[in-house]
């Protein structure tokens, strides 16, 4: 593309302000696919939560504009996937784009001892991340450290599991539906979940159907995307959701147009009459317009975290 052709481009991007749910197809990147709507959006600003691995499919939401400061708060959501393992054949990433390392017999299990396998993950426990993961160690990627032949200690980390139902057994196939806390590594569930029943797998399909309230009837696929953009950006930008839609977990505040300017220009507020007189709430201003995320502090007041200007 030329300079002229970018800086036409430039000019050309909008402040486009809201989220959409992509089911992000296999073979792509969580940043691929972001680029890719971005360009369809003609956004100027854009991010994501939670990466998908390339392999992996279902709920990436992106979020554009002033949407880009809800990030952190989808970050901490729950998760919910489904899982496919194949049972009796390990790989070095512990997914299906891997070497295989390792096979073993896969015993011969009832469905009901298998249910009692996946039971016996709930609640708090604790997970070692795997070697292909982002997480970084002495300044370096794990992922890079592995790829380089390299096998370093990792901390185990929290995580919580609040259901784990098993959908279908058919021979080496497990599948499973999970609902989890930030932070798990389904590939290392997985070789968790095979080492109790006496073998070993990996994961060989992976599809994530919710983050946090999203849910997987909100999702639009990349060719539906590409085919709505196609009568023009505008009519993509029609498919955003507003920011405020990722915090629908925080209680909701109302407060008046005085008090409004006040907290939009970063200073606390009188906090309305309410039961819940702690944490996070998302605030709302003069006609029911979303001015940020606010946080009670002693005294009763109301102080600003996060505000939004959405056009």
């Amino acid at each position: 593309m030329s300079s002229v052709n970018r800086r036409a481009r430039n000019r050309a991007a909008a402040p486009v302000d809201g989220v959409l749910l992509l089911n992000k197809p296999a073979g792509l990147t969580s940043n691929q696919a972001l680029q890719k709507v971005k360009r369809l959006l003609n956004a100027r600003k854009a991010g994501h939560t939670g990466s998908l691995d390339p392999a992996a499919t279902g709920m990436l939401p992106l979020c554009f504009g002033e949407a880009t400061k809800v990030c952190a708060y989808l970050l901490d959501a729950d998760k919910i996937y489904r899982v496919t393992a194949k049972l009796g054949v390990a790989t070095d990433t512990a997914d299906a784009d891997g070497e295989e390392i390792a096979c073993a017999d896969v015993p011969d299990l009832s469905r009901q001892r298998w249910i009692a396998i996946l039971q016996g993950f709930l609640g708090d426990s604790t997970q070692v991340p795997p070697m292909y993961s982002a997480l970084r160690k002495n300044g370096k990627r794990l992922y890079a450290l592995a790829r380089a032949g390299k096998t370093v200690e990792r901390e185990p980390r929290p995580i919580r599991i609040d259901s784990i139902d098993l959908l279908e057994l058919a021979g080496n196939r497990l599948i499973f539906r999970v609902h989890c806390s930030k932070g798990t590594y389904i590939r290392s569930l997985v070789e968790d979940i095979a080492k109790v029943a006496g073998t070993v797998a990996h994961t060989a399909r992976l599809h994530r159907e919710a983050v946090g309230d999203f849910q997987s009837g909100d999702m639009l696929d990349l060719d539906g995307a590409k085919a709505i953009a196609e009568a023009g950006p505008e009519a993509l930008r029609m498919c955003l959701m507003p920011p405020d839609r990722a915090l629908s977990g925080l209680p909701s505040l109302h407060i008046d147009v005085e008090a409004g300017g006040r907290f939009t220009g970063g200073q606390p507020v009188t906090a309305p009459a309410t039961e819940v007189k702690t944490g996070l709430a998302r605030v709302y201003g003069g006609d029911n317009e979303f001015l940020g995320i606010g946080e009670h502090t002693d005294g009763g007041l109301l102080a600003p975290r996060r505000v939004f200007r959405v056009a």
